[in-house]
């Protein structure tokens, strides 16, 4: 059965991005957004894709929801997530990349979340990560990064599962 992974970087206030921009640049987190997405199926909604600098991420089979568009160089594109589900039934793990509106409709689907919290609060954000604390989920994984001179803040990359019911 299909895993579904929730993949964002998100500071304190859960904030994730910025006029359709991410808020940080850590090339951390995006070298670890590489190395695990990388072979899997990626599934954005189109302001995401958008915001890609050279459009479809490679190596990976990328698919952007729209219910207006469906042209999108390098992906497939459905209407719904359920539709683009549908169609990853093979797969061992789909990685759900954002935007908020996508993050928030996945979320009571997904099994898995890959995020690097960042111990920071933005001035400003206009798009933010769906409240996930509570007893649904359990920590897995954690690593602590500090700040250096690549990185403005101190992070770290927690993986969290859903509790088996």
């Amino acid at each position: 059965m299909t895993k579904i992974a929730l993949i964002a970087a998100i500071a304190k206030n859960n904030a994730i991005g910025l006029g359709n921009e991410l808020i940080y640049w850590l090339p951390n987190d995006l070298k670890r957004f590489k190395e695990l997405t990388t072979g899997h199926t990626i599934i954005m909604g189109s302001n995401t894709f958008r915001s890609l600098p050279k459009g479809a991420l490679p190596n990976r089979r990328n698919i952007v929801l729209s219910r207006k568009e469906n042209s999108f160089p390098g992906a497939e594109t459905f209407h719904s997530l359920e539709e683009a589900l549908a169609n990853c039934n093979n797969e061992e793990i789909v990685y759900i990349i954002g935007g908020e509106t996508l993050y928030r409709a996945a979320m009571p689907k997904a099994d898995i979340l890959c995020l690097t919290e960042i111990d920071d609060t933005p001035e400003k954000a206009d798009a933010f990560f769906p409240d996930f604390i509570g007893r649904e989920w359990e920590t897995t994984e954690e690593t602590l990064m500090h700040k250096d001179e690549k990185h403005g803040y101190d992070y770290r990359f927690v993986t969290y599962m859903k509790r088996k019911a």
